[in-house]
């Protein structure tokens, strides 16, 4: 059975949604990561 243009859609709009929550959390986690590291640095702890 041939997938009809609405279901095309909709599959792509879910991987899209997927990509943007993936892509949202990996930034925050970054955001994170360079807030402890600031932390870290004004506490006195660096490499």
């Amino acid at each position: 059975m041939p997938e009809s243009p609405t279901a095309k859609f909709l599959w792509l709009r879910r991987v899209g949604w997927l990509v943007l929550i993936w892509g949202l959390s990996v930034a925050a986690l970054a955001v994170v990561a360079g807030l402890f590291r600031m932390f870290m640095g004004l506490a006195g702890l660096t490499l």
